[in-house]
């Protein structure tokens, strides 16, 4: 008799997991570089972006000729998912005294701190593919220094150059504006005062930057700060995002549509993430709520992005 894949194996609670499909944790980011795409199988090929649509082809056709062909979209590198597993604890005494109580439902909260975690590290994963140079072409990176890091006051960094700078490479590669900047929280926080985005809003009414002006500022839809934390080897509080900028086009699609120039993705295994039934551990006297989603970040168009290393000192 065949044995069971662990996939088979798995006994999963559908309202639960329903809870898990619908919750997003909004002070994560990473998702807006790379959206979610479902997928059907856990190893594939990226499909990649192809520059067909800015050839000039001889599209006439005289009569009984035949028609020429153009294909867009190409499969690229290959991918695999990552499967990411964790058990959360509910202790009995917690439930009953919540139950008393009308409105409190610890299970779903275990169940969002559960994915919280979860998340987290996948937050880490694609800052890690965001922020790497060598994903990067040539012509679609820059590193800070000296006078030129957005931490420089005395006038001769200039954060808003910079920007439209990485905005005309990804127009020049992929011939799409990027929609999306994309922060960490230390650039921001130096951002905010920077002389030259100040006298720039200085008519608006406002005297502090905010995301939303910084968009209307750069003409992209979406500014994103990476306020995201972990805890390093030593302990340390460290920046998921660190001093890196990231500019992009970046869009939502399903698996017709990933011949497009968008930056990246994260395909996610279809029905994902999962709540495994709960059952009740007699030791610690808790319920257990499994959690696993299969998934994995990456980079479908190096082209679509670009990078501004060490922004800020």
């Amino acid at each position: 008799m065949p044995q069971m894949t662990p996939a088979q194996a798995r006994v999963v609670d559908p309202v639960l997991s329903t809870v898990a499909r619908g919750y997003q944790n909004a002070d994560l980011v990473g998702t807006n570089l790379f959206p979610v795409v479902p997928v059907p199988q856990r190893g594939g090929k990226i499909i990649s972006f192809r520059k067909e649509d800015f050839r000039l082809y001889s599209t006439g056709r005289a009569p009984g000729a035949n028609t020429r062909r153009v294909q867009v979209g190409y499969d690229g590198s290959s991918y695999a998912l990552e499967s990411h597993s964790l058990e959360g604890l509910l202790p009995v005494e917690l439930m009953q005294e919540a139950n008393a109580v009308p409105g409190i439902d610890l299970a779903q909260g275990t169940i969002r701190k559960t994915q919280n975690i979860i998340a987290l590290r996948l937050e880490k994963a694609q800052a890690d593919l965001a922020t790497a140079e060598a994903n990067y072409p040539a012509g679609n990176k820059t590193t800070l220094a000296g006078t030129s890091q957005w931490s420089d006051f005395t006038g001769t960094s200039d954060p808003i150059n910079d920007v439209e700078v990485a905005k005309e490479a990804i127009r020049t590669a992929i011939g799409k504006r990027p929609n999306t900047v994309l922060m960490g929280a230390k650039v921001f926080a130096r951002l905010r005062m920077h002389p030259k985005i100040i006298d720039r809003i200085k008519y608006t009414g406002r005297d502090v930057p905010t995301p939303e002006l910084l968009a209307a500022l750069w003409g992209v839809q979406h500014v994103l700060v990476g306020d995201a934390v972990y805890l390093d080897e030593s302990d340390a509080i460290t920046d998921v995002w660190g001093k890196f900028v990231v500019v992009a086009f970046t869009e939502t699609a399903n698996l017709a549509s990933m011949g497009t120039p968008s930056y990246g993705y994260t395909y996610r295994l279809s029905g994902y993430p999962i709540v495994e039934t709960p059952y009740l551990e007699r030791n610690p006297k808790s319920w257990v709520y499994p959690v696993t989603d299969e998934l994995a970040p990456v980079i479908a168009g190096a082209a679509a992005g670009y990078l501004i290393s060490a922004a800020v000192l």
